[in-house]
């Protein structure tokens, strides 16, 4: 009998994994909060997803060392904006450097300590507070236990999928 090796496959490459994961289409988020100075802070998010109905929970996953994911440990809190599909130019204005990005959206601040509602762009918001946290990779994945969610009309939601964003349609 001889004995088998196992080895450990190396990891796929950051662009076969955008490959893959391109096609999957998502809904697209900001997820926002407000940091210890008060000041606003957000970024565009697909990685999200429903973990628990009771209790309510949702995960966030965000990049690790942004001033977004320090000001939603930070507070303790986050809003989910959920973007409706003519929130393209958001999407990404939230996905770039732009230090000023807050003073080119309408928005207002959430109840408490949950973060910047989207007033405009988002079709639904989340309130939510910080459960746990688990760091993975370049990425520290946040569940948030939600408090509160708005919605706002019946606005169709912004998808992104094969590395372009498109709204829902109706067949």
């Amino acid at each position: 009998m001889s004995e088998s090796t196992t080895r450990t496959p190396a990891p796929a490459t950051p662009d076969e994994f955008r490959t893959l994961m391109s096609g999957f289409p998502t809904g697209v988020a900001v997820v926002t909060a407000t940091d210890t100075a008060g000041v606003p802070r957000g970024m565009t998010c697909s990685s999200l997803c429903g973990v628990s109905l009771e209790p309510p929970v949702l995960l966030v996953c965000l990049r690790a060392g942004s001033p977004t994911l320090e000001a939603v440990l930070g507070s303790g809190a986050f809003a989910v904006n959920l973007l409706s599909a003519g929130a393209r130019p958001t999407a990404e204005l939230f996905a770039s450097g732009d230090p000023h990005r807050f003073g080119k959206v309408l928005w207002e601040a959430g109840p408490s300590a949950a973060g910047p509602h989207l007033l405009r762009e988002a079709h639904t918001v989340a309130d939510c507070g910080v459960r746990s946290q688990q760091a993975v990779g370049d990425h520290v994945t946040v569940y948030g236990e939600i408090h509160r969610v708005t919605r706002r009309g019946d606005r169709v939601p912004l998808l992104y999928g094969l590395r372009e964003f498109r709204p829902w349609r109706e067949h």
